[in-house]
């Protein structure tokens, strides 16, 4: 392995024998034999950080064209690989001193390389593994640990620093150029892009695939050729026999000839001579720079919606990078530097600066975009307008229409309450309920209150899905909310900067959607009606603020119905917590119908309601101790685990969810269930339909719908059984009714379906199931969900080479992120961040959030 020493800013290397590898790995000078700092007796603690030097793979696929375009992108590779250790070690950090509170800089950091020319699948991927030792010698000459967690926030810089020089190289650009090939908009090569796809579907076992059943087929039908419809049948079918582990063993002759072999069946063009071109590009004078400002900030205001909004100075420089690499521009990184300065500069305008104590590193996130500060400060104060009191329905009433409603069932005092107050006639009231703990039938016996008094219920939910169920129900019209919003003239589009903007029709006005004029509303509510978010936890700033302007045309009142502790929105989070703070009436539903294991119950609550990370090590303990724990020693294994859980679930006919941190994690699961179904015979692969991506579908597969479609009544993340394939079309049942059908085309499947055997939790929420698995890395919100779909048991899976360990990666999973509703409370969440921050050998006392000597939201 070659090793790269970096001090103050210059780089050395040599090459390390495995057994000097280990030591170097083990904070051991692999020279010496000196131990570096102080041991690191946890068991998990960090002793590598790993990050990838990743590029599109049409420039793996170019690489194995031609000998010139490997040589290029070696050298690329080089050339940012030099850039982001040079970087690490400028830019990071060592903790020193009681709690770390202490910020060291570093004058030396060690880096080893490892290339791969191969995905796990053998298809063209080159790419570099850069592992950054945690054994950093600082300033001082004294070796300790490297902050792990702003080495995490800077890699966001370092993933922006591989966009720029992949897109924006003058050399690379050039060598391509010269053999005819040009980037597109993507920063895919242009020329390309088409063999991606082909090369993904796991090539050399595809063919061998592709062989073997070709011959079965001929077997099958002596004297006669497949046809165009066979063979791609055929296709398909390769694509979803088998998933290979890692190989072994490979001859790179053999596998080269192969991988060739491949590109030129799939385009016979790559053989022939191509002529030059002009690589083009923008020249650096001519970028738009305000436009450069503003698509930064937008960039860095979508990945803080975990952090209520807030982002850092490395944020916006990553941000910065990305706007430049994706704006055409070709120049050596040198020329570039002062170009982002400029940037970042200009964006500086566009955001709003939480805190103003001196000294603050910069992976601090004290930033905030303009529009969603204003967003936030607005939207409180016209919730709070919108607040007029009033009266619950009395208790008696409410259990005398309960009988009516649902005469099976004994309603506890939450649901009670709930019922209560939505039928009462406060103008703003808010239910949040644990997973199981029947908000839709204390729902049905409000919206029966409301009814009586001749008032009707206007169900709406962030999602189709969700507002359909909770119509059916309880009998009322039932809308997704955008569809209720769009009805009331509310459009949205995105903008040049990538920012989604929110504009309301007036009646009249050409609609740019229809093309036509805005009508005005068809739905009618009245003052006395009640709107209903149900999962309102999924509830974000923009969708709001549309839902409170409707609230101020019409004078309804609203009810929320929902739990924060769950999935948060895809946007900006807090709107429920808004609505929560200034309701006239609140109910915390916490009595669990679900679970037959009563322990459990309270188990799940105390999951829900964690209050700290001394809370979280103990529900993390009380997890392992009883049972709701499945160790795996590797993330194979893992899934194993979760594939073997769906196939006993189905074998004791139980119905089962599965649930990863990721949509990619959910198709892998998906399709490993899918092969051993194909070889066990319960599944056939005569006729196969095409999913997503090419997935391949089967008749008896578990998918689901990723698209609304009020023509043939499907609705997104809604899961089905394939119940037939043919003539263009396929026919899904429902899991649960074989008789309730649905009929989508062949090309809607194309785009909008795909495998649900395994599913994330945006996709799981909502649903109810025997049992359940929650897959490893899921967060706090997600192993919630997860471990609350099955009414008999849920488990959720570590890897972890010990119960310690265990405990600790549990542990870590369930700190939950606060949620910073307000402006306030984003800035005393960045001070709190700034509490726990390393910082100068004298570092400066923090301001309490409360203190006088607190400075106030400045907006530059």
């Amino acid at each position: 392995m070659t090793r790269y020493i970096v001090g103050n800013g210059a780089i050395r290397d040599d090459l390390l024998t495995r057994d000097q590898l280990k030591d170097w790995v083990d904070g051991i000078d692999p020279l010496t034999g000196q131990r570096r700092g102080r041991n690191l007796e946890s068991p998990v603690a960090d002793l590598i950080l790993d990050a990838t030097i990743n590029a599109p793979k049409s420039f793996s696929i170019a690489a194995m064209l031609d000998p010139d375009l490997a040589a290029a992108y070696e050298d690329l590779q080089d050339r940012l690989r030099d850039r982001i250790v040079k970087l690490w070690q400028t830019e990071l950090n060592a903790r020193r001193g009681k709690g770390g509170t202490i910020r060291e800089d570093l004058a030396r950091i060690e880096v080893v390389e490892l290339r791969h020319e191969r995905s796990r699948s053998l298809d063209p991927h080159k790419h570099r593994h850069l592992w950054l030792n945690v054994k950093v010698q600082g300033q001082d000459g004294k070796w300790s640990n490297i902050d792990t967690r702003v080495a995490l926030r800077f890699q966001n810089v370092i993933n922006a620093e591989g966009d720029l020089a992949s897109r924006t190289d003058p050399a690379w650009i050039r060598t391509l150029a010269a053999k005819g090939f040009t980037l597109n908009d993507d920063g895919e090569i242009a020329q390309l892009q088409h063999l991606v796809r082909p090369l993904s579907k796991r090539s050399a076992q595809i063919e061998a695939n592709k062989i073997t059943r070709a011959t079965w087929w001929k077997q099958r039908h002596p004297g006669q050729e497949p046809s165009h419809d066979v063979l791609s049948q055929i296709d398909r079918w390769a694509w979803a026999a088998g998933r290979p582990d890692k190989p072994g063993e490979v001859d790179e002759q053999e596998w080269e000839a192969l991988m060739r072999q491949e590109l030129l069946a799939c385009d016979a063009r790559l053989g022939r001579e191509r002529r030059s071109v002009n690589a083009g590009g923008v020249a650096v004078g001519n970028l738009d720079m305000e436009l450069i400002a503003a698509t930064a900030v937008v960039d860095a205001d979508a990945r803080s919606t975990g952090t209520g909004g807030r982002f850092s100075e490395w944020d916006i420089r990553a941000g910065a990078i990305r706007a430049i690499a994706a704006a055409g521009l070709r120049a050596p990184r040198e020329r570039l530097t002062e170009v982002i300065d400029t940037a970042i500069e200009l964006a500086s305008t566009h955001t709003v600066t939480l805190l103003s104590e001196p000294d603050i590193p910069a992976h601090v996130k004290r930033l905030m975009a303009t529009n969603t500060a204003t967003l936030k400060a607005t939207l409180a104060l016209r919730i709070e307008m919108l607040a007029t009191p009033g009266s619950r329905l009395k208790e008696g009433a409410v259990l005398a229409l309960a009988q009516l409603v649902e005469p099976a069932r004994i309603l506890d005092p939450g649901q009670v309450d709930g019922a209560a107050i939505i039928a009462g006639t406060a103008r703003i009231v808010a239910i949040s309920g644990a997973a199981g703990t029947g908000k839709t039938t204390m729902l049905k016996v409000a919206v029966a209150g409301l009814r009586r008094q001749g008032r009707n219920t206007i169900v709406v939910a962030p999602t189709k899905k969700a507002s359909e169920v909770a119509g059916r129900e309880t009998l009322s019209a039932s809308s997704s909310l955008h569809q209720l919003l769009f009805d009331y003239g509310w459009r949205w589009a995105t903008n040049e900067a990538g920012a989604t903007e929110w504009t309301c029709l007036q009646v009249g006005a050409a609609d740019p959607v229809t093309g036509r004029s805005y009508p005005g509303p068809r739905t009618r509510i009245r003052p006395q009606d009640r709107i209903v978010v149900d999962e309102a936890g999924m509830l974000d700033l923009e969708t709001a603020r549309g839902l409170v302007d409707v609230l101020e045309r019409t004078g309804a009142a609203i009810a929320l119905v929902g739990d924060e502790h769950q999935a948060l929105p895809v946007g900006h989070s807090g709107a429920m917590a808004l609505f929560w703070r200034r309701a006239n009436y609140t109910v915390e539903m916490t009595e669990s119908h679900r679970f037959k294991d009563p322990d459990w119950a309270a188990l799940a609550l105390r999951v829900r309601e964690l209050r700290g990370p001394d809370t979280a090590t103990d529900v993390a303990s009380d997890l392992i101790t009883t049972g709701h724990i499945i160790f795996a020693d590797s993330d194979r294994a893992a899934m194993d685990k979760m594939v073997n859980g769906w196939f006993d679930a189905n074998a004791t006919h139980r119905t089962i969810a599965l649930v990863t941190s990721t949509h990619a994690e959910a198709m892998a699961v998906s399709e490993s269930v899918q092969a051993r179904r194909i070889a066990s015979g319960t599944l056939r692969t005569d006729v196969v339909a095409a999913g997503q991506s090419g997935q391949a579908i089967l008749v008896g597969d578990v998918v689901q719908t990723r698209r609304n479609d009020g023509a043939v009544d499907v609705q997104n993340r809604q899961s089905w059984v394939v119940k037939s394939i043919g003539n263009g079309d396929i026919v899904l049942a429902a899991p649960g009714d074989a008789s309730d059908l649905r009929r989508i085309t062949a090309s809607y499947a194309e785009s909008h379906l795909h495998l649900a055997y395994a599913t994330t939790v945006y996709g799981v929420q909502g649903e109810t199931t025997d049992l359940s698995i929650v897959g490893p890395g899921v967060d706090s919100a997600g192993l919630y969900v997860g471990l609350t779909r099955g009414k008999e048991n849920n488990t959720a899976i570590v890897v972890a080479a010990s119960e310690t360990s265990a405990r600790a990666a549990l542990t870590e999973s369930l700190n939950r992120q606060v949620i910073e509703p307000t402006v306030e409370d984003s800035r005393a969440a960045a001070l709190a961040e700034l509490r726990s921050t390393a910082r100068g050998h004298t570092a400066p006392t923090v301001s309490s959030p409360n203190s006088q000597a607190a400075a106030p939201l400045v907006i530059r």
